[in-house]
């Protein structure tokens, strides 16, 4: 059962969108899927339609782990009506970053946590703050792969390289089994040049790293999240849901 953190430093790199629509593309492979938003904007859990904060998320269970009573994750497990399962985010995650540094075995918060329930899904996927804090650091420590989803720009691409060297010293001090699952592009244009410029370049670095799949840009693919849906039922048809499907199948064969 891998534990995948989905992960980037930039904004608007599509993090969130591949989280949800992938675990939902994996779903109907027939995989058992849970999804832990660990970032504070919630972004993953206002896209699955959970708008009001439960009041059992992922920081009331952090907190009890961090405070040693222990914690049960089991009931901070949201159901979607699509069938998916998430441990929705708190805005209250961003002071946790601050409360982490003081308790023994910080980064191993995330791996007590969910190590009673890892043995029910396929597959959970983390998705990440886009800084590297001690959330992040916390996700990475407790997952088996990373996967990278960024725009064919530039500056996104910078954030891979900067992204790898915080990866290299986590998997060299906290967790040696951690492994570069991929790199996904995701908001593609096959008629930019730039597009296929990065590509390139990060073919050139990572090799077969890079997903031969690519996310096209798609509007349905915003519109989904806009309404609380994954792209599958939203818009089946969508190009977006085309790609997200033929990106789960060659995860799976990654795995």
């Amino acid at each position: 059962m891998p534990v995948i953190s989905v992960a980037i430093q930039k904004g608007g790199s599509g993090k969130t969108t591949t989280c949800l629509n992938l675990a939902a593309a994996l779903q109907r492979s027939g995989k058992k899927v849970l999804l832990v938003d660990a970032d504070p904007q919630a972004n993953l859990s206002q896209s699955l339609g959970i708008i009001d904060e439960p009041v059992h998320n992922l920081y009331s269970e952090l907190k009890k782990e961090m405070s040693g009573e222990g914690s049960d994750v089991r009931q901070a497990i949201h159901k979607t009506d699509s069938g998916l399962s998430v441990l929705p985010a708190s805005l209250e995650l961003a002071g946790a970053e601050l409360e982490l540094v003081s308790v023994y075995g910080r980064e191993q918060v995330f791996n007590w946590l969910l190590q009673p329930v890892e043995k029910e899904y396929d597959l959970i996927f983390i998705d990440c703050p886009h800084a590297i804090g001690m959330l992040t650091v916390n996700a990475l420590t407790a997952s088996d792969y990373v996967l990278l989803p960024l725009q064919g720009e530039f500056l996104p691409l910078k954030g891979v390289y900067s992204f790898m060297h915080h990866f290299d010293t986590i998997k060299k001090k906290l967790n040696k089994k951690l492994d570069l699952l991929g790199i996904v592009l995701t908001r593609f244009d096959d008629r930019k040049t730039m597009n296929h410029q990065v590509r390139e370049k990060l073919q050139q670095d990572y090799g077969n790293k890079v997903f031969n799949t690519v996310i096209r840009t798609n509007i349905q693919l915003a519109k989904a999240q806009e309404c609380g849906k994954d792209i599958f039922n939203f818009d089946k048809h969508a190009n977006g849901a085309q790609d997200y499907q033929q990106l789960a199948n060659e995860l799976l064969e990654k795995l």
